[in-house]
């Protein structure tokens, strides 16, 4: 129960997400299947409130310090540098961001960028969620590739 409870957390967290939660999981002994759908649950449930309350957030913390203010300006920035293949591709852009295993990439990018365009949460969240899935197979194959050497 300990290990569901890691893997989910590992999952939630930025930058991580599951690209971190799976490998761990396997690692310590978690069937990869098991890994994959508490990596995907995990990664997530952060999405709806990235998406919801992030423009809020990002103000109230302009307000607070140069330092947070900053911040919140590197992450715009990172936000609107994937923008552009969202706006090019539409929905598909925003599941090939969350897709690809990369850093950089992933929900928590793929919710931020869909906030920033405005994008309501029935159109986004299918989206990522369908490239969480897709990015989890992924890793779970390299993950299952590694294990058979």
């Amino acid at each position: 129960m300990k290990l569901v409870f890691y893997t989910l957390a590992v999952s939630m967290a930025p930058v991580v997400e599951l690209r971190g939660a799976i490998p761990m999981a396997v690692a310590a002994g978690m069937d990869i299947w098991k890994a994959y759908i508490i990596a995907v649950l995990g990664n997530m449930i952060p999405v709806p409130f990235i998406i919801i309350f992030i423009r809020s957030i990002f103000k109230w913390m302009r307000t607070k310090s140069p330092r947070l203010n900053r911040l919140v300006s590197r992450m715009e920035a990172k936000a609107d540098s994937k923008a552009a293949t969202v706006q090019k591709y539409e929905k598909l852009g925003l599941f090939i961001l969350v897709a690809i295993p990369l850093p950089g990439t992933g929900a928590w990018t793929g919710a931020l960028v869909a906030a920033m365009m405005d994008m309501r949460l029935r159109a986004a969240v299918p989206m990522i969620l369908l490239g969480v899935m897709a990015a989890g197979i992924i890793v779970s194959m390299i993950v299952l590739g590694v294990v058979s050497i």
